[in-house]
């Protein structure tokens, strides 16, 4: 009996307690933990910017009302992965400044930034490509440059025009100072450019709102020449294209042409039907405008073609609809009609409710127009043969099927 008493003494001396660091890992918070982590192993920047980040996002929490979207999103501190993702690139990017190599800071914060992508996020990724790409030193390194286009497309999706372009004439130079690629293998003086072209192109739409031609060709220009730069056909086709509507716009017809056709030339290239029917549709409205009627309506049959071929049948609806309106401003309502009941056999195939109603409205309009002038003639005469067939006419208008075709008048119902 002694014996086993004494043996289980032994065992239980044996038994290791746990140590101060082990109790704190359970007592205290994630936050705590990780930065004395932090501390301990010295890195008293990274723990600084860590809890700058936290309590930055205390402040946010705290200052909007109970119940909103951010009140109810779970606090960074309590967020282990992105403490610890934080914490890991922090330090590394610390170790790095310490040593001097700048462009393995810049990268470590370009990590984060790309880390951080949920909605809620987005300050974490301003803050961390702002750091980044702003830094002194390092500044005009690979990563540093790849944060800065990031930053450009950023401000671009949150409206901020102007300071997208800000970022990416700055990223411009730097990017066609060295042949980088960024994290996607992307050249990045290519994307910089297609980040300038849309941003151009948006802040040309203000100027052309107000009818300020001069300020919005100007920038559209400047797209366009960056497109050009790039050697992105695909850019350079929606450029042109850009620039030709504008011109259009001005009432520059003969230029708006040219930039059309360059449009096409390039969509034709690239096998872009949805690029090049829309340029057909935009060369029709300027040729339209010059009273080229007949050369309108060869571009939008040859728009409504490759729409066919292609398989695009909501272009195929646009199409048929812009032809019979073509058609129904040269009094040709038959036509007309012919062309929008096309565009409402093709809307229902593609069940969108928006054009069905719009092509079922231009449809009967142009039907009446086609029908009212005989009908009038009908009713002013009062002979017996046009009474007979305003009569039958009535009794069996309810019953008919939609169609486009008027026959000649006879001594049966024609409407």
């Amino acid at each position: 009996m002694s014996g086993s008493l004494q043996t289980s003494l032994i065992a239980d001396t044996s038994v290791q307690l746990p140590s101060k660091e082990e109790v704190a890992l359970f007592r205290n918070s994630l936050k705590q933990n990780i930065c004395v982590q932090m501390l301990k192993e010295g890195y008293h920047r990274s723990f600084s910017e860590l809890f700058f980040l936290i309590h930055s996002n205390q402040d946010e929490t705290a200052s909007t009302k109970p119940g909103s979207v951010v009140s109810l999103l779970t606090p960074l501190e309590e967020q282990q992965d992105k403490l610890e993702a934080m914490r890991l690139h922090l330090t590394r990017a610390e170790q790095a400044e310490r040593i001097g190599s700048w462009s393995v800071v810049c990268e470590q914060r370009l990590c984060l930034g790309q880390y951080f992508s949920a909605p809620e996020d987005l300050w974490l990724r301003f803050h961390f490509y702002h750091s980044c790409a702003d830094r002194e030193q390092g500044g005009c390194s690979r990563p540093a440059t790849e944060a800065r286009v990031c930053l450009a497309e950023l401000y671009l999706q949150q409206g901020d025009l102007e300071e997208a372009r800000h970022q990416a004439e700055l990223c411009l130079t730097q990017a066609d100072s060295g042949d980088w690629l960024d994290s996607a293998g992307c050249p990045l003086r290519l994307r910089v450019r297609r980040a300038l072209c849309r941003i151009y192109s948006q802040l040309a739409d203000a100027p052309l709102a107000t009818a300020n031609y001069d300020e919005a060709l100007a920038l559209l220009h400047k797209g366009y020449s960056i497109a050009t730069e790039s050697e992105d056909k695909e850019i350079q086709g929606d450029g042109a294209y850009r620039l030709g509507l504008a011109y259009q716009c001005s009432g520059d017809h003969d230029t708006a042409k040219k930039f059309f056709n360059t449009c096409m030339q390039i969509c034709g290239t690239l096998q872009d039907a949805d690029g090049l029917g829309e340029a057909y549709k935009a060369m029709a409205t300027s040729l339209e405008s010059e009273g080229n009627t007949d050369a309108s309506v060869r571009c939008l049959e040859e728009f409504a073609d490759i729409s066919r071929s292609s398989g695009l049948l909501h272009n195929l609806v646009d199409a048929c609809l812009c032809l019979g309106n073509v058609f129904y401003t040269m009094s040709q309502y038959k036509r007309a009609c012919e062309s929008f009941l096309q565009g409402y056999e093709v809307a229902c195939q593609t069940g969108d409710v928006a054009p069905i109603q719009t092509a079922q409205v231009l449809v009967a309009n142009a039907r009446a127009r086609s029908l009212i002038k005989t009908y009038s003639a009908d009713v002013t005469s009062a002979t017996p043969t046009a009474l007979h067939r305003l009569l039958a006419w009535k009794d069996t208008r309810g019953h008919e099927e939609l169609s486009a075709d008027c026959a000649a008048p006879t001594t049966t119902a024609w409407y």
